[in-house]
């Protein structure tokens, strides 16, 4: 009987992703919407995301624009984006909100890769975390003589091919990212 590593390799999926949506909501000097999806606003009571009570579009490379649906919260959105720590000006107009992505200065592109080897780290110590899990099932799949010696070692050897693959992914997303950030 082999290992089955479908569910182990589902989890490294979702942890290559999550680093993707991650890095997707940094501010990297350019206009973009997903840069607001983690803003919640106020809004009748209750907090919700942005994306409930506004649409969001690009205005320009540098500019989005926020047209809540109910002008009567344009003070709460606005509150909500400049109580977010983006790094990003806003500035109320007659007809809603507009975002500005400021320039990236040469200290600030240095604090936003050290922001993305943070995230990769969180990245790499969660599937260390799933790997111990998968070794210690194997091992435990050997104790109860439902895999031989031989099946283990060749589950720990790919397992290990598994990682490596999972890690050159996630190494992947953040040197594209860091090119993007470094310009």
């Amino acid at each position: 009987m082999q290992y089955n590593f479908s569910n182990f390799k589902a989890e490294l999926k979702r942890a290559e992703e999550f680093l993707g949506k991650e890095y997707s909501q940094l501010n990297i000097g350019r206009a973009s919407p997903m840069v607001l999806d983690g803003v919640s606003v106020e809004s009748y009571g209750s907090y919700v995301p942005l994306k409930n009570v506004a649409s969001v579009s690009i205005e320009d490379p540098k500019t989005l624009r926020v047209s809540p649906w109910d002008k009567s919260q344009i003070k709460g959105v606005e509150k909500a984006i400049a109580g977010a720590n983006l790094g990003l000006s806003v500035v109320v107009d007659d007809s809603g909100i507009r975002v500005i992505f400021p320039q990236l200065t040469t200290e600030t592109r240095q604090t936003l890769v050290k922001v993305l080897k943070e995230k990769l780290e969180e990245q790499r110590i969660t599937v260390r975390k799933e790997r111990e899990r998968v070794w210690d099932d194997v091992q435990a799949k050997e104790k109860e003589g439902k895999i031989t010696e031989d099946e283990k070692f060749r589950a720990k050897e790919e397992l290990q091919k598994i990682i490596d693959e999972a890690n050159r992914n996630l190494e992947a997303h953040f040197t594209r990212k860091e090119k993007e950030v470094m310009g």
